[in-house]
Protein backbone atom coordinates (compact mmCIF):
# COMPACT_ATOMS: atom_id res chain seq x y z
CA UNK A 1 0.00 0.00 0.00
CA UNK A 2 1.98 3.00 -0.92
CA UNK A 3 2.17 6.19 1.07
CA UNK A 4 1.58 8.19 -1.49
CA UNK A 5 -2.85 7.71 -0.45
CA UNK A 6 -5.52 6.39 -2.64
CA UNK A 7 -6.44 7.43 -6.10
CA UNK A 8 -10.27 8.54 -6.34
CA UNK A 9 -12.84 9.89 -8.66
CA UNK A 10 -14.61 12.44 -6.77
CA UNK A 11 -17.83 13.71 -8.00
CA UNK A 12 -17.94 17.72 -7.30
CA UNK A 13 -21.03 18.51 -9.15
CA UNK A 14 -23.44 16.52 -11.43
CA UNK A 15 -21.19 15.33 -14.60
CA UNK A 16 -17.83 16.37 -12.87
CA UNK A 17 -15.52 13.43 -11.78
CA UNK A 18 -12.19 14.94 -10.58
CA UNK A 19 -9.48 12.51 -9.65
CA UNK A 20 -8.08 12.99 -6.20
CA UNK A 21 -5.29 11.59 -4.55
CA UNK A 22 -6.55 11.40 -0.72
CA UNK A 23 -4.03 10.49 1.96
CA UNK A 24 -4.79 7.19 3.98
CA UNK A 25 -5.57 7.56 7.61
CA UNK A 26 -3.86 5.91 10.40
CA UNK A 27 -5.40 2.50 11.03
CA UNK A 28 -6.17 1.83 15.13
CA UNK A 29 -7.18 -0.95 16.92
CA UNK A 30 -11.17 -0.90 15.29
CA UNK A 31 -10.99 0.45 11.63
CA UNK A 32 -9.38 -0.75 8.24
CA UNK A 33 -8.39 0.11 4.79
CA UNK A 34 -9.93 -2.61 1.38
CA UNK A 35 -8.50 -2.45 -1.51
CA UNK A 36 -10.70 -2.42 -3.68
CA UNK A 37 -10.73 -4.75 -6.56
CA UNK A 38 -14.50 -4.38 -8.18
CA UNK A 39 -17.48 -1.83 -7.60
CA UNK A 40 -20.83 -3.35 -9.34
CA UNK A 41 -23.10 -0.03 -10.88
CA UNK A 42 -26.35 0.67 -10.53
CA UNK A 43 -29.03 3.02 -10.91
CA UNK A 44 -28.38 5.22 -7.98
CA UNK A 45 -24.94 5.64 -9.55
CA UNK A 46 -25.89 7.10 -13.01
CA UNK A 47 -28.32 9.04 -11.14
CA UNK A 48 -26.43 10.73 -9.19
CA UNK A 49 -23.92 11.48 -12.20
CA UNK A 50 -26.35 13.35 -13.68
CA UNK A 51 -27.86 14.91 -10.77
CA UNK A 52 -31.15 13.52 -10.40
CA UNK A 53 -30.05 12.20 -7.11
CA UNK A 54 -27.93 14.94 -6.17
CA UNK A 55 -26.18 16.19 -2.89
CA UNK A 56 -24.92 19.58 -1.30
CA UNK A 57 -21.28 18.21 -1.42
CA UNK A 58 -18.83 16.32 -3.54
CA UNK A 59 -18.38 12.87 -2.45
CA UNK A 60 -16.69 9.00 -3.79
CA UNK A 61 -19.74 7.28 -5.36
CA UNK A 62 -19.62 3.90 -5.08
CA UNK A 63 -21.50 1.68 -2.68
CA UNK A 64 -21.14 -2.37 -4.48
CA UNK A 65 -18.10 -3.12 -3.23
CA UNK A 66 -15.68 -5.98 -3.00
CA UNK A 67 -12.12 -6.12 -1.79
CA UNK A 68 -9.39 -6.96 -0.33
CA UNK A 69 -8.53 -6.73 3.73
CA UNK A 70 -5.21 -5.19 3.32
CA UNK A 71 -4.92 -3.31 7.00
CA UNK A 72 -6.95 -3.48 10.26
CA UNK A 73 -6.92 -3.56 13.78
CA UNK A 74 -6.81 -6.67 15.95
CA UNK A 75 -10.62 -5.37 17.41
CA UNK A 76 -11.84 -4.86 13.93
CA UNK A 77 -10.71 -8.18 12.29
CA UNK A 78 -12.44 -9.77 15.05
CA UNK A 79 -15.89 -8.24 14.90
CA UNK A 80 -15.95 -8.65 11.35
CA UNK A 81 -15.00 -12.37 11.75
CA UNK A 82 -12.35 -11.86 9.13
CA UNK A 83 -8.64 -11.79 8.77
CA UNK A 84 -6.36 -10.00 6.85
CA UNK A 85 -5.84 -10.44 3.09
CA UNK A 86 -9.46 -11.64 3.27
CA UNK A 87 -11.97 -10.90 0.31
CA UNK A 88 -15.00 -9.19 1.40
CA UNK A 89 -18.05 -7.32 0.78
CA UNK A 90 -19.02 -4.33 2.25
CA UNK A 91 -22.31 -3.83 3.10
CA UNK A 92 -23.66 -0.22 1.87
CA UNK A 93 -25.39 0.94 5.62
CA UNK A 94 -23.04 1.21 8.90
CA UNK A 95 -24.50 -0.47 11.97
CA UNK A 96 -23.95 0.88 15.60
CA UNK A 97 -25.13 -2.31 16.87
CA UNK A 98 -26.56 -0.79 19.87
CA UNK A 99 -29.68 0.87 18.99
CA UNK A 100 -32.88 -0.86 19.02
CA UNK A 101 -32.94 -0.47 15.04
CA UNK A 102 -29.47 -2.25 14.89
CA UNK A 103 -30.71 -4.88 17.76
CA UNK A 104 -33.60 -5.64 15.37
CA UNK A 105 -31.20 -6.21 12.48
CA UNK A 106 -33.10 -2.87 10.54
CA UNK A 107 -29.55 -1.48 10.62
CA UNK A 108 -30.51 0.65 7.51
CA UNK A 109 -32.29 3.08 9.94
CA UNK A 110 -29.71 2.92 12.58
CA UNK A 111 -29.57 6.05 15.51
CA UNK A 112 -26.08 6.92 14.45
CA UNK A 113 -26.00 6.39 10.71
CA UNK A 114 -28.82 5.41 9.03
CA UNK A 115 -29.06 7.03 5.52
CA UNK A 116 -26.55 9.89 6.32
CA UNK A 117 -23.83 7.51 6.55
CA UNK A 118 -24.26 5.20 3.46
CA UNK A 119 -21.32 4.11 1.53
CA UNK A 120 -21.32 5.87 -1.81
CA UNK A 121 -22.61 9.20 -0.44
CA UNK A 122 -20.56 10.85 1.98
CA UNK A 123 -19.23 13.99 1.89
CA UNK A 124 -15.14 13.42 0.91
CA UNK A 125 -14.39 15.93 2.78
CA UNK A 126 -15.38 13.73 6.47
CA UNK A 127 -11.90 12.44 7.27
CA UNK A 128 -10.67 10.16 5.81
CA UNK A 129 -12.45 10.81 2.43
CA UNK A 130 -12.36 7.51 1.49
CA UNK A 131 -16.02 6.59 1.38
CA UNK A 132 -17.11 5.29 -1.65
CA UNK A 133 -16.27 2.49 -4.70
CA UNK A 134 -14.94 4.08 -7.08
CA UNK A 135 -11.43 4.50 -5.91
CA UNK A 136 -8.37 2.22 -4.94
CA UNK A 137 -9.13 1.38 -1.66
CA UNK A 138 -11.93 2.41 0.82
CA UNK A 139 -12.04 3.11 4.38
CA UNK A 140 -13.72 0.53 6.96
CA UNK A 141 -14.90 2.19 9.63
CA UNK A 142 -15.79 0.50 13.05
CA UNK A 143 -19.56 0.19 12.61
CA UNK A 144 -18.72 -1.09 8.64
CA UNK A 145 -20.23 -4.38 7.91
CA UNK A 146 -17.82 -6.99 6.10
CA UNK A 147 -19.39 -10.57 4.17
CA UNK A 148 -16.34 -12.81 3.71
CA UNK A 149 -16.62 -13.82 -0.58
CA UNK A 150 -16.10 -17.55 -1.37
CA UNK A 151 -13.47 -18.29 -2.60
CA UNK A 152 -14.83 -19.63 -6.00
CA UNK A 153 -16.03 -16.57 -6.94
CA UNK A 154 -14.14 -13.72 -8.64
CA UNK A 155 -14.16 -10.17 -7.24
CA UNK A 156 -16.37 -8.47 -10.41
CA UNK A 157 -19.24 -11.76 -10.25
CA UNK A 158 -18.94 -11.34 -6.23
CA UNK A 159 -20.23 -7.49 -6.76
CA UNK A 160 -23.35 -9.12 -7.57
CA UNK A 161 -24.35 -9.80 -3.85
CA UNK A 162 -25.87 -6.31 -3.84
CA UNK A 163 -28.58 -6.97 -6.99
CA UNK A 164 -29.00 -10.41 -5.99
CA UNK A 165 -29.46 -10.16 -2.08
CA UNK A 166 -32.00 -7.29 -3.13
CA UNK A 167 -33.57 -9.94 -5.32
CA UNK A 168 -33.63 -12.23 -2.39
CA UNK A 169 -35.33 -9.84 0.35
CA UNK A 170 -37.64 -7.89 -1.95
CA UNK A 171 -39.18 -10.91 -4.07
CA UNK A 172 -38.94 -13.55 -1.34
CA UNK A 173 -38.27 -12.60 2.26
CA UNK A 174 -40.77 -9.01 1.86
CA UNK A 175 -43.90 -10.37 0.06
CA UNK A 176 -43.63 -13.82 1.71
CA UNK A 177 -43.43 -15.66 -1.68
CA UNK A 178 -44.21 -19.66 -1.24
CA UNK A 179 -43.61 -21.98 -3.59
CA UNK A 180 -46.54 -22.20 -6.42
CA UNK A 181 -47.15 -18.48 -6.63
CA UNK A 182 -47.12 -16.24 -9.56
CA UNK A 183 -44.64 -13.44 -9.05
CA UNK A 184 -44.34 -10.61 -12.08
CA UNK A 185 -40.91 -8.91 -11.84
CA UNK A 186 -41.63 -4.95 -13.38
CA UNK A 187 -38.02 -4.11 -15.04
CA UNK A 188 -35.41 -6.45 -16.28
CA UNK A 189 -32.44 -4.77 -15.16
CA UNK A 190 -29.88 -6.43 -13.09
CA UNK A 191 -32.08 -6.12 -9.35
CA UNK A 192 -35.07 -7.32 -12.18
CA UNK A 193 -33.55 -10.71 -13.21
CA UNK A 194 -32.27 -11.42 -9.50
CA UNK A 195 -35.88 -10.95 -8.68
CA UNK A 196 -36.87 -13.55 -10.96
CA UNK A 197 -33.84 -16.06 -9.78
CA UNK A 198 -34.47 -15.26 -6.38
CA UNK A 199 -38.44 -16.22 -6.83
CA UNK A 200 -37.99 -19.19 -8.81
CA UNK A 201 -34.75 -20.49 -6.18
CA UNK A 202 -38.18 -19.99 -4.05
CA UNK A 203 -40.08 -22.35 -5.93
CA UNK A 204 -42.32 -19.94 -7.38
CA UNK A 205 -44.50 -21.43 -10.06
CA UNK A 206 -44.13 -19.09 -12.45
CA UNK A 207 -42.11 -15.45 -13.09
CA UNK A 208 -43.11 -13.15 -15.67
CA UNK A 209 -40.72 -10.55 -16.21
CA UNK A 210 -41.81 -6.90 -17.92
CA UNK A 211 -39.53 -4.69 -19.92
CA UNK A 212 -40.18 -1.61 -22.12
CA UNK A 213 -38.74 -0.81 -25.51
CA UNK A 214 -35.67 -1.67 -27.39
CA UNK A 215 -33.20 -0.48 -24.79
CA UNK A 216 -34.32 -3.64 -22.10
CA UNK A 217 -34.57 -6.08 -25.46
CA UNK A 218 -31.32 -7.64 -24.59
CA UNK A 219 -32.29 -8.10 -20.98
CA UNK A 220 -35.43 -9.85 -21.45
CA UNK A 221 -33.66 -11.87 -24.28
CA UNK A 222 -31.27 -13.08 -21.00
CA UNK A 223 -34.59 -13.67 -17.95
CA UNK A 224 -35.82 -17.09 -19.14
CA UNK A 225 -32.14 -18.26 -18.06
CA UNK A 226 -32.88 -16.61 -14.14
CA UNK A 227 -36.06 -18.00 -14.19
CA UNK A 228 -38.57 -16.60 -16.24
CA UNK A 229 -41.15 -18.05 -17.62
CA UNK A 230 -42.65 -14.92 -19.69
CA UNK A 231 -41.16 -12.09 -21.10
CA UNK A 232 -43.30 -9.08 -21.88
CA UNK A 233 -42.55 -5.87 -23.70
CA UNK A 234 -45.07 -3.39 -22.60
CA UNK A 235 -44.89 -1.18 -25.18
CA UNK A 236 -45.99 -3.98 -27.59
CA UNK A 237 -48.42 -6.14 -25.46
CA UNK A 238 -50.46 -6.13 -22.16
CA UNK A 239 -48.81 -7.56 -19.67
CA UNK A 240 -52.19 -7.91 -18.08
CA UNK A 241 -53.78 -9.86 -20.67
CA UNK A 242 -50.18 -11.45 -21.61
CA UNK A 243 -50.07 -12.91 -17.70
CA UNK A 244 -53.68 -14.26 -18.23
CA UNK A 245 -53.50 -15.87 -21.46
CA UNK A 246 -50.87 -18.25 -19.82
CA UNK A 247 -51.58 -18.23 -16.32
CA UNK A 248 -55.52 -18.15 -16.32
CA UNK A 249 -55.30 -15.34 -14.11
CA UNK A 250 -52.73 -12.41 -12.24
CA UNK A 251 -49.90 -12.99 -9.50
CA UNK A 252 -49.86 -13.49 -6.18
CA UNK A 253 -47.10 -10.89 -5.98
CA UNK A 254 -45.76 -8.49 -7.81
CA UNK A 255 -42.40 -6.58 -7.65
CA UNK A 256 -41.67 -3.32 -9.06
CA UNK A 257 -38.46 -2.48 -9.75
CA UNK A 258 -38.02 -0.50 -12.66
CA UNK A 259 -36.54 3.25 -12.33
CA UNK A 260 -38.55 6.64 -13.61
CA UNK A 261 -41.34 4.33 -15.24
CA UNK A 262 -44.76 6.32 -14.28
CA UNK A 263 -46.61 3.66 -15.33
CA UNK A 264 -45.07 1.21 -13.30
CA UNK A 265 -46.96 1.33 -10.23
CA UNK A 266 -50.36 1.07 -12.18
CA UNK A 267 -49.11 -2.13 -14.05
CA UNK A 268 -48.46 -3.64 -10.67
CA UNK A 269 -52.24 -2.61 -9.64
CA UNK A 270 -53.44 -4.73 -12.57
CA UNK A 271 -51.18 -7.03 -12.49
CA UNK A 272 -52.15 -8.85 -8.99
CA UNK A 273 -54.20 -10.74 -7.49
CA UNK A 274 -56.98 -9.87 -4.80
CA UNK A 275 -55.03 -10.30 -1.68
CA UNK A 276 -52.16 -10.47 -3.24
CA UNK A 277 -48.93 -8.28 -2.39
CA UNK A 278 -46.93 -5.28 -4.41
CA UNK A 279 -43.79 -4.84 -3.30
CA UNK A 280 -42.32 -1.37 -4.77
CA UNK A 281 -38.19 -1.21 -4.93
CA UNK A 282 -38.06 1.19 -7.51
CA UNK A 283 -38.02 4.72 -7.16
CA UNK A 284 -39.91 7.54 -9.99
CA UNK A 285 -37.66 10.68 -8.85
CA UNK A 286 -40.18 12.39 -6.63
CA UNK A 287 -44.19 13.20 -6.97
CA UNK A 288 -45.05 14.08 -9.90
CA UNK A 289 -41.48 14.87 -11.13
CA UNK A 290 -41.79 13.44 -14.54
CA UNK A 291 -44.71 15.68 -15.27
CA UNK A 292 -47.15 13.49 -16.42
CA UNK A 293 -48.92 11.64 -13.27
CA UNK A 294 -49.05 8.02 -12.87
CA UNK A 295 -51.25 6.84 -15.15
CA UNK A 296 -53.04 3.99 -14.71
CA UNK A 297 -52.69 4.24 -11.10
CA UNK A 298 -56.07 3.85 -9.18
CA UNK A 299 -55.32 3.71 -5.64
CA UNK A 300 -58.92 2.43 -5.12
CA UNK A 301 -57.38 -0.75 -6.55
CA UNK A 302 -55.67 -1.33 -3.02
CA UNK A 303 -58.80 -1.11 -1.31
CA UNK A 304 -61.26 -3.04 -3.14
CA UNK A 305 -58.67 -6.13 -4.09
CA UNK A 306 -57.18 -6.08 -0.38
CA UNK A 307 -54.05 -5.51 -1.99
CA UNK A 308 -50.89 -5.11 0.51
CA UNK A 309 -48.45 -2.32 -0.80
CA UNK A 310 -44.81 -2.53 0.64
CA UNK A 311 -42.30 -0.22 0.09
CA UNK A 312 -38.85 -2.05 0.37
CA UNK A 313 -35.34 0.06 1.09
CA UNK A 314 -32.02 -1.78 0.91
CA UNK A 315 -31.09 -5.00 2.16
CA UNK A 316 -30.00 -6.98 5.08
CA UNK A 317 -27.40 -9.52 5.78
CA UNK A 318 -29.15 -12.65 6.12
CA UNK A 319 -29.94 -11.88 1.66
CA UNK A 320 -26.66 -10.99 1.15
CA UNK A 321 -25.01 -13.93 2.66
CA UNK A 322 -27.72 -15.79 1.04
CA UNK A 323 -27.05 -14.21 -2.41
CA UNK A 324 -22.97 -14.92 -2.05
CA UNK A 325 -23.94 -18.36 -1.33
CA UNK A 326 -26.30 -18.77 -4.41
CA UNK A 327 -23.51 -16.81 -6.78
CA UNK A 328 -21.38 -19.72 -5.62
CA UNK A 329 -23.51 -22.07 -6.78
CA UNK A 330 -23.37 -21.55 -10.04
CA UNK A 331 -27.06 -22.07 -9.95
CA UNK A 332 -27.78 -19.10 -12.51
CA UNK A 333 -25.29 -17.75 -15.26
CA UNK A 334 -24.50 -14.56 -13.44
CA UNK A 335 -21.39 -14.84 -14.65
CA UNK A 336 -21.74 -14.85 -18.13
CA UNK A 337 -24.09 -11.51 -17.78
CA UNK A 338 -23.68 -8.74 -20.29
CA UNK A 339 -21.08 -6.37 -18.90
CA UNK A 340 -19.08 -3.78 -19.07
CA UNK A 341 -16.16 -2.71 -17.23
CA UNK A 342 -14.46 0.64 -16.66
CA UNK A 343 -11.19 1.90 -14.85
CA UNK A 344 -10.94 6.11 -14.31
CA UNK A 345 -10.78 6.76 -17.53
CA UNK A 346 -13.83 5.21 -18.86
CA UNK A 347 -16.37 5.67 -16.16
CA UNK A 348 -18.05 8.60 -16.74
CA UNK A 349 -18.60 7.08 -20.34
CA UNK A 350 -20.31 3.88 -18.79
CA UNK A 351 -22.28 6.47 -16.43
CA UNK A 352 -23.66 8.02 -19.48
CA UNK A 353 -24.37 5.21 -21.13
CA UNK A 354 -26.16 3.40 -18.39
CA UNK A 355 -28.33 7.11 -18.16
CA UNK A 356 -29.69 6.39 -22.09
CA UNK A 357 -27.45 9.33 -23.24
CA UNK A 358 -25.41 8.02 -25.57
CA UNK A 359 -26.36 5.50 -28.31
CA UNK A 360 -24.81 2.58 -26.75
CA UNK A 361 -27.24 -0.14 -25.47
CA UNK A 362 -26.88 -0.20 -21.86
CA UNK A 363 -24.98 -3.31 -20.12
CA UNK A 364 -26.80 -5.39 -17.89
CA UNK A 365 -23.88 -5.54 -14.95
CA UNK A 366 -21.87 -2.33 -15.23
CA UNK A 367 -18.57 -2.54 -12.98
CA UNK A 368 -15.71 0.05 -12.00
CA UNK A 369 -12.49 -1.94 -11.60
CA UNK A 370 -9.60 0.45 -10.62
CA UNK A 371 -7.13 -1.02 -12.87
CA UNK A 372 -9.01 -1.70 -15.89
Amino acid sequence: MTRRGAEAAVLRRPRTLERRRIAFPEVGGDDGILRIEACGLCGTDHEQYTGHLAAPFGFVPGHEVVGVVEQAGAGALARWGVGLGARVAVEVFMSCRECPACVSGAYRRCERHGLADMYGFIDVEKPPGLWGGYATHLYLAPDALLLPVPGSLDSVVATLFNPLGAGLRWAVELPGTRAGDVVAVLGPGVRGLACSAAAKSAGAGFVMVTGAGARDAARLAVAPAFGADLVVDVTEDDPVRALRSVTGGLADVVVDVTAKAPSAPGQALALVEPAGVVVLAGTRGGIAADGVGRPGFDPDLIVYKEVRVLGALGVDAPSYRAALALLASGTYPFAGLPRAAAGFAGIEALLRTMAGETRDDPPVHAVFRPGA
